[in-house]
């Protein structure tokens, strides 16, 4: 009576939901057919709240033991083709293969599976929802689906017919479903498959890890150590290919265990979904009450943020050039499971590599998908074999891919060999990295390639004091050039900033660095400055988190002066011999550049004042890369003087609003419209 009422309520869920019309016409597709099928599979989706409204007993079955609620499924689906006789072909109830499909799963903590608890619940066969970031994936390849299977003693009744179909079941190996030691259950004879009705279905392997295990990537530890350990997940059918490399998503699915080389707990995918991003809560008061103070000028909040940022690093006033360019990079990161079309790489020329890989660790760590490139592993994607022994090619994404949406630091340049520079010089211009998988080495009768989008900024530095460097012969470089020579010149070229840090030079001051360093020493979690009290890790967290997702569009004269700028400084930096100096990527990243400025300052209108900073940082660059032009910027035109007080932030207003009158006649002599372009430039 149990099943029957539970049978009873299944009909009625059907019929409410829209399954019974959606199942009527899946029939109608099979009985139209002109192929013979020893297996109909129908996709049945399932709303476990209204479920268990309808009928608790169904509704529990479905959540806690699915196997016997598909089975349900089956038997009111089966007497529904012999009633309505929408298939005529369908001879026994073992031919329908029902798979439920969950849309949610209740939000109660029995129902979570957290990657970083041991051990896993595996025997219960029962739905789990588990989040994590894909991390490795393999090619497609097929499983069975369904078989047919007939007595081989031709005298037996079971000769004929479809008394015996196998179907896979959640957490079944192939082995399961075809085998050649299954027997006959009324004469004991071996069964035979019939290979003509064997169906087969796309398979796909992706592993994923927690969230939290991204710490373990970003140098990050709090002294406290742990592990991490990836999970598989089996997608089949229709859920191949929707998941993508670096991206975080919701699986619901029925763990189970795997015995091949090694024992392995893997989840069978019911559904996967894609996270949602936490809406930020905004900036914090203390940033809010200064962004008001300074709000008659469009360059004086993003002044003191450079200057006080990552003050348990350096000390406040020290390399505000670079701390710019860095909050910059990261206000134009995004939430992992968005495109990134905005990407700010930085190349940074100093002495202290020390300071420099501690400043860049810092700040990678107040973005979600910060990455700090660990030199033992690939930072693209690399190939191997599949643990699980499938055929199937086990593609591993590798640091790029897993700083989607964020920034991938990949360390000092000089660490990495150089067909790893050439491939990463492949990937900041095109902006993908395409894997060749070789046929014959992975038992494939062809070769495959596969091409994923590097979404990510990436941020280097290079040891200008390196002793290779002193050695070096050096090179005749033009005014404000700087000697990249053992930098093949394509990859210094690929970078949307090089930037100096010279401590020795007056824009860096030694002695405050030395008495930060020794301070720190004796007290290393004091907070040194005013400025670590009034505007914490926490603030600068926020503060991003709320920026970046700012939605910024330019104001008309923005446009004209980006545009302006970007056709002049082409004009004069082209000459017959070499073309254009300046990267297709140019105008894209002063673009990128001028909306990370509006960002910063909680803007969502871009400024013709942004487009001078852009301006002014990107043709630094060019002058490092290429030597000064009839457009001369000095090193530390964006930061002139020291930043002591108001009057000190009023004086660089001013300097500022020069450039700004002398980038606008560079504009008027150099730009479009004047006498030195041609018609077709």
């Amino acid at each position: 009576m149990s099943n029957l009422k539970m049978k009873e309520a299944a009909l009625i869920y059907l019929d409410r939901s829209g399954g019974l019309q959606k199942f009527i016409d899946d029939c109608k597709y099979y009985n139209d057919s002109k192929q013979s099928y020893a297996v109909y599979r129908f996709k049945i989706l399932i709303n476990p709240s209204d479920v268990a409204e309808l009928d608790t007993e169904l509704g529990n079955h479905i959540l806690h033991q699915p196997l016997k609620a598909a089975e349900v499924f089956q038997s009111v689906c089966f007497i529904a083709v012999k009633t309505l006789s929408l298939i005529g072909q369908l001879q026994t109830e073992t031919q329908i293969n029902i798979v439920l499909k969950l849309s949610h799963l209740p939000p109660l903590p029995s129902y979570g599976l957290d990657l970083c608890e041991f051990p896993l619940d595996y025997t219960s066969q029962r739905f789990y929802m588990m989040q994590g970031i894909v991390i490795a994936m393999t090619t497609v390849t097929k499983y069975t689906q369904g078989a047919r299977f007939l007595c081989s003693d031709e005298a037996c009744p079971l000769s004929k017919g479809f008394q015996y179909i196998r179907v896979h079941v959640p957490g079944a190996t192939e082995s399961a479903t075809i085998r050649n030691d299954f027997l006959c259950n009324l004469c004991a004879s071996s069964l035979q498959e019939d290979r003509k009705f064997r169906v087969l279905g796309d398979k796909q392997i992706v592993e994923i890890i927690t969230t939290k295990a991204l710490h373990a990537f970003q140098g990050y530890s709090n002294n406290q150590p742990f592990r991490f350990q990836s999970l598989t997940i089996f997608l089949r059918d229709e859920l191949v290919n929707k998941m993508n490399m670096g991206n975080e998503y919701k699986i619901i699915g029925i763990p189970t265990c795997i015995k091949t080389s090694q024992t392995a707990v893997c989840i069978e995918a019911n559904s996967i979904t894609v996270c949602n991003s936490k809406v930020p809560s905004g900036v914090s008061d203390n940033l809010r009450r200064l962004l008001s103070l300074t709000s008659s000028s469009c360059w004086k909040f993003t002044a003191i943020l450079a200057n006080i940022f990552a003050s348990q690093i350096t000390p406040p006033g020290t390399y505000n050039l670079l701390k710019l360019c860095l909050l910059m990079s990261l206000v134009q990161t995004t939430d992992h499971n968005k495109e990134l079309e905005d990407y700010l790489d930085i190349l940074i020329i100093t002495s202290d590599t020390l300071l420099a890989d501690r400043l860049l660790n810092f700040s990678i760590n107040l973005v979600p998908r910060g990455i700090h490139h660990p030199v033992s592993t690939e930072i693209f994607p690399t190939l191997s074999r599949n643990k699980y022994g499938t055929g199937a090619v086990s593609i591993q994404a590798g640091s790029a891919l897993l700083a989607k949406g964020g920034i991938c630091f990949i360390g000092d340049l000089a660490s990495h060999k150089k067909d790893k520079l050439e491939q990463l010089q492949s990937v900041l211009e095109s902006r993908s990295i395409t894997v060749y998988i070789p046929g014959k080495k992975f038992g494939e009768d062809i070769d495959q390639q596969m091409t994923f989008p590097v979404q990510c900024s990436f941020w280097s530095f290079v040891d200008m004091d390196s002793s290779s460097r002193r050695n070096a012969q050096k090179i005749n470089t033009l005014i404000g050039q700087m000697d990249c020579s053992l930098i093949p010149a394509n990859l210094v070229e690929a970078f949307a900033l090089l930037i100096n840090c010279n401590e020795s030079s007056p824009c860096h001051p030694f002695l405050p660095t030395v008495q930060h360093t020794l301070k720190k020493a004796i007290n290393p979690e004091g907070l040194l400055y005013v400025a670590s009290r009034q505007f914490t890790t926490e603030d600068f967290e926020k503060l991003l988190a709320f920026a970046k997702n700012l939605n910024v569009e330019f104001s008309l004269e923005a446009e004209r002066m980006i545009h302006g700028y970007y056709l002049a400084s082409r004009r004069i930096r082209t000459d017959s011999i070499c073309g254009s100096k300046l990267s297709a990527s140019a105008l894209k990243y002063l673009v990128s550049l001028s909306e990370a400025h509006a960002r910063l300052n909680l803007r969502n209108k871009v400024r013709k004042e942004d487009v001078l900073i852009a301006a002014l940082l990107f043709e630094t660059s060019l002058t490092l890369k290429y030597g000064a032009t009839v457009f001369c910027v000095a090193p530390n035109a964006v930061f002139p003087f020291e930043l002591y007080n108001e009057e000190y932030l009023e004086q660089r207003d001013l300097y500022l609003t020069q450039c700004q009158q002398q980038l606008e006649q560079f504009i008027a002599t150099y730009g479009p419209g004047t006498t030195i372009f041609s018609s077709d430039e």
